[in-house]
């Protein structure tokens, strides 16, 4: 509920702060005081248009501020999830927080906790919290969509309603995959082709790791056979064959072995570079006859050239389109392979998808069919109260039907031998229809005429359907206009009763409404100065007394009288109410 609304150069409005309390709460004050300018600044505060005039002339900017209590309010769940969702909770638990400014240019800020957010966040928050009823704004019941939750609510159709939104969601979820696979079904085929002729192509060239290098180094020796050939029996001549001189560097060596085996005969000092003498020729030995060997082995082959330059080209352009390396080749392989897998198996996962797709479109129908009969038989009860209340409020002959309507769908839901639209709340659309007067069709609720049997409506409304509604604060403005005292006294019990569950606000002129308020405010104007300047009081018992006199318009002493009256009547008329709800 609004428990605090601080105003500061809002309009005639100079700076302002009042508490409201968790009942009825009535504010009266004569024509021009400045009463609505009150509602302008909540509707401000909840999201409502901005705009410059309503900055006070000569001053910068206007800062409109209210604080919530959402520890009892029915919707608390809905307003913390948004508040979590954007992460604006603020310090204190169920308090929160709004705040508007507009400057004198035009351009405003508004606050959530503390933080800047935009005029739609702010909008969406507020919806929640206030209803304003006479102004078009913030009005739940004329939102036709609004509707259905309010039937159900009625009705106590909010668990079954939220088992079929579970199964719905589930179903979109089904329909999201089919959709996405009958769409792509055209590219996947392209993509199919284009993967096999992939790996088709890859496997045909049959690739090995390191294959690509093992034939670069082949490629040099076959390119080269005639000049490896010729260094290797030079090398191998050079250490075997010897020279002009007939004495090849073996033979040297071995020479050289000889005469160091006879000096370490005499002198033992040199054994270890015998030793090494000794291993050096035969090293050399080993060496020659390794390059005849090699020698001998070369092969000079034009057509095996041929076939491994064909075989690196082959490599090449692989390399060349699937990444680079041979090994990357057989990587995009394996990788084709196992999309080109998945591929194929979407055509048994799109007839699974159909198959349960079906399923679920006979279950949504049969659980939105039993919802659908609930809610026709809750309508029948709701229009008869509903009725019966308008009654009571001088519309004798006003009618009221909750229209539920469906529609025919080629993609819909199963039910009744019929396929049916269907959303999240089932197969119905549910709007509100009104006749105010005798011999009118029933129209939509949304254009009913404006004045006093629209809010006479909207609090016929209110009385029934205050279970259901879950906006914690209500706030009436010209409820009264066009009724007498008479219907005055019972549309100001209504508008008490309604604070069972809500807190209600009421701007009014009957004194017959007023009388009962819980708390009840005085908005009057006065020139300081050369400025015109709004103010409001809560009144005390005393000063109660006296404007509802001022209310009445009589002379003193029966305006005073009539003023007592109308407060006993409202008090016996409560006691009677609370006494009947204690039994």
């Amino acid at each position: 509920m609004l428990i605090e609304l601080r105003i500061k150069n809002f309009a005639i409005i100079d700076s302002l702060e009042l508490r409201f309390g968790a009942g009825f709460n009535v504010i009266t004050g004569e024509t021009g005081a400045g009463k609505s300018i009150l509602i302008d600044a909540v509707d401000l505060l909840l999201g409502g248009r901005a705009d410059r005039t309503m900055v006070r002339a000569g001053a910068r900017r206007a800062v409109i501020e209210g604080v919530f209590d959402l520890a009892r309010a029915a919707n608390r769940d809905a307003v913390a999830a948004i508040l979590e969702r954007e992460s604006l909770e603020g310090d204190e638990d169920d308090i929160l927080t709004l705040a508007r400014q507009v400057r004198e240019n035009g351009r405003n800020v508004c606050r959530v906790n503390g933080v800047t957010v935009s005029a739609a966040l702010l909008q969406e928050i507020g919806a929640c919290l206030v209803d304003i009823h006479g102004q078009g704004e913030h009005l739940s019941l004329l939102r036709p969509r609004e509707h259905i939750h309010l039937l159900d609510r009625y009705a106590d159709l909010e668990e079954p309603r939220e088992a079929l939104a579970v199964v719905v969601c589930r179903l979109d979820g089904v329909r999201r995959e089919l959709r996405q696979l009958i769409q792509d079904e055209a590219a996947l085929a392209r993509r199919a082709d284009l993967l096999r002729f992939q790996i088709d192509e890859i496997g045909a060239a049959n690739p090995k790791a390191g294959e690509d290098d093992e034939l670069l180094e082949e490629r040099i020796r076959l390119a080269n056979a005639e000049q490896l050939t010729a260094l290797a029996k030079q090398a191998q001549r050079a250490l075997y064959d010897g020279d002009e001189m007939g004495a090849s560097a073996v033979d040297r060596l071995e020479q050289a072995a000889a005469a160091l085996g006879k000096l370490v005969k005499i002198d033992a000092a040199l054994a270890e570079q015998h030793a090494l003498i000794e291993s050096l020729s035969a090293q050399a030995d080993d060496l020659a006859r390794t390059l005849r060997a090699y020698a001998e082995g070369i092969e000079f082959s034009p057509q095996r050239l041929n076939a491994v330059e064909a075989r690196l080209d082959a490599l090449s352009r692989l390399k060349r389109k699937y990444g680079g390396t041979v090994e990357a080749v057989l990587a995009w392989a394996e990788k084709a392979q196992t999309e080109l897998d998945a591929i194929t198996h979407s055509e048994a996962r799109l007839e699974e998808l159909r198959a349960e797709e079906d399923e679920m479109l006979h279950r949504v129908g049969e659980m939105a069919a039993a919802l659908s009969d609930a809610r026709r038989d809750a309508a029948v009860r709701l229009a008869g109260q509903i009725v019966a209340e308008l009654g009571a409020l001088r519309m004798e002959r006003a009618q009221f039907e909750a229209s539920i309507a469906q529609r025919e769908d080629a993609a819909g839901a199963y039910a009744g031998g019929r396929r049916l639209a269907f959303d999240s709340t089932g197969i119905d659309q549910v709007e509100f229809m009104v006749s105010a007067n005798p011999g009118e069709p029933l129209r939509p609720l949304a254009r009913v005429a404006s004045g006093g049997e629209t809010s006479r409506l909207m609090l016929a409304l209110k009385t029934v359907l205050s279970r259901a509604d879950a906006t914690p604060t209500l706030i009436f403005d010209e409820v009264d206009q066009g009724i007498g005292g008479r219907v005055g006294t019972v549309v100001g019990q209504k508008l008490w009763g309604l604070s069972d569950g809500h807190q209600v606000l009421v701007i009014t002129h009957l004194a017959q409404l007023a009388g009962f308020g819980d708390t009840h405010y005085l908005v009057s104007k006065r020139v300081h100065g050369d400025r015109t300047l709004t103010e409001v009081r809560q009144l005390d018992d005393e000063a109660r007394i006296n404007e509802l006199a001022a209310m009445l318009g009589a002379d003193a002493e029966s305006a005073r009288r009539g003023a007592l009256g109308i407060l006993e009547m409202a008090r016996e008329a409560k006691a009677t109410r609370t006494n009947a709800d204690l039994k």
